[in-house]
């Protein structure tokens, strides 16, 4: 088996497909390896064109930050964090549910996961490369960053580890570190099998530096199942630890509105639920514009609705258990931050999130949105938005209304700020085109072991 993957080559049905009489399909490898091998589509060039685009506007972004300062920037006394902060949680839950699919769904033997895993566990990588990015720029002497590193130094400087900000760095490393690992090892199967089938000497040579040998031997399938469910069985305390080191930020300190003990948890779910809907976002375009209907059916988007629907559940009771606790608590500072949220100047911003990501969601209890293409992709993007309001509503109201009101402030933010938010999405967008344009969004070896079981299923049908 030269091309790296297990089962032979065959007709496949996957699980969940409607198969028509006198229908067929090709080999899994010829599809998937099709957007890789083949001539380049005109679509991905508009869409690595755009992303490219939007790349420019956050180097300009950088450029005028580094130049001028964080002064560029909307944050004054008291909101010291705006729209950085914000970005740095959204795109870090952005990336939750790539690992969640990998590790979690792996280890409990969910098979639908096998046709959303690949792309989901790049978005992560990707969106974890979006975030780590801001903390450094907030920093600002980013040149700097370096410093928040223990390491052996002749300054004598250590970083203070009782700062969420170290933790941060811990953190988002460790995640970043696991899932490259993870991501990398379940690839090596499918670089063998595009190092054999590449028609380009140089396609030829580099898949095979980085298949590192791969044969599909018997000793090999031993080692790569061992390293997979080691690195799974890593990868599932990250889904938690995670988000709940980033709720830290916010939960340790003694401003209204943070100082709570719900928000780990509600941050681990608020997590899962935007990492959800961004899969949904990607997989909907790629199915159309690739053909894979028979790959990411309607059974893979049904599930993820579900998903998306019980996580939105989660987070609406946080935000009642929120505004119970600041009434309930009768603290003066955390009833009035509460009644600021329900009528004070960003009023607009709470309820805006309540619609996007409390109500909106309720129409995934019905099938005939989750099976439904177009409606479950506008939810999937209501709720984008709606969890970035939700760190939006986090981080400004509590810091614009603290406990002087003399000190209180309105933050407005700036081109400088929306640039830099806007620009980040040209670096996530060009690093997925990227990633479409060389490498398999859905894993081979993987689909072709749902074969036999397909082809069973198959006969149970027509029997």
């Amino acid at each position: 088996m030269s091309d790296g993957a297990r089962p032979a080559e065959a007709t496949v049905v996957p699980p969940g497909a409607i198969i028509g009489p006198g229908q067929t399909f090709g080999s899994v490898t010829d599809k998937i390896s099709s957007a890789v091998l083949d001539r380049v589509p005109r679509g991905w060039w508009i869409g690595f064109g755009i992303g490219l685009s939007l790349l420019m506007v956050f180097f300009t972004a950088l450029g005028m930050l580094f130049t001028y300062g964080t002064g560029v920037w909307g944050i004054m006394i008291p909101v010291g964090w705006g729209l950085d902060i914000i970005n740095f949680v959204w795109w870090i839950g952005i990336g939750h549910a790539g690992t969640l699919i990998s590790a979690i769904l792996l280890l409990f033997r969910q098979r639908w996961r096998t046709s959303i895993n690949r792309f989901a566990e790049a978005m992560t990588l990707f969106a974890v490369a979006c975030a780590g990015l801001y903390p450094i720029l907030h920093l600002g002497r980013p040149w700097l960053a370096y410093w928040l590193v223990p390491y052996p130094n002749t300054m004598g400087m250590w970083p203070n580890f009782r700062s969420p900000l170290v933790w941060d760095v811990f953190a988002v490393s460790t995640y970043a570190t696991v899932s490259l690992l993870f991501w990398y090892v379940g690839l090596i199967p499918d670089l063998a099998t595009l190092r054999d089938r590449s028609k380009n000497i140089l396609g030829k040579k580099i898949y095979g530096i980085f298949a590192m040998g791969w044969r599909g031997s018997a000793s090999h399938w031993h080692r790569y199942e061992t390293a997979t469910l080691l690195l799974a069985g890593l990868s599932t305390p990250l889904v938690v630890s995670v988000h709940t080191i980033v709720s830290f930020d916010f939960a340790v300190s003694v401003i209204p509105g943070w100082h709570a003990t719900i928000f780990p948890p509600y941050f681990v779910a608020g997590a899962i639920f935007s990492g959800f809907a961004m899969v949904a976002t990607i997989a909907i375009p790629l199915r159309a514009a690739y053909g894979l209907e028979n790959f990411i059916t309607l059974k893979h988007l049904d599930n993820m609705a579900r998903v998306m629907l019980a996580t939105g559940l989660i987070v609406a009771y946080g935000y009642m258990m929120e505004a119970f606790f600041a009434f309930y608590s009768a603290n003066l500072f955390e009833r009035s931050m509460m009644h600021l949220r329900f009528t004070g100047p960003y009023a607009w911003s709470y309820w805006l999130l309540i619609l996007c990501n409390v109500l909106i969601p309720q129409l995934l209890w019905f099938k005939r949105v989750r099976t439904n293409t177009i409606g479950l992709f506008l939810v999937s993007i209501v709720i984008n938005i709606g969890m970035w309001l939700e760190r939006f509503v986090i981080v400004v109201t509590s810091l614009a209304t603290d406990f002087l009101p003399s000190s209180w402030g309105i933050y407005t933010p700036t081109i400088w700020d929306w640039s830099t938010y806007i620009g980040s999405f040209g670096l996530f967008l060009t690093l997925l085109f990227l990633f479409i344009r060389f490498l398999p969004m859905i894993s081979i070896f993987e689909m072709r072991t749902l074969v036999p079981e397909a082809e069973v299923e198959g006969g149970e049908e027509h029997s």
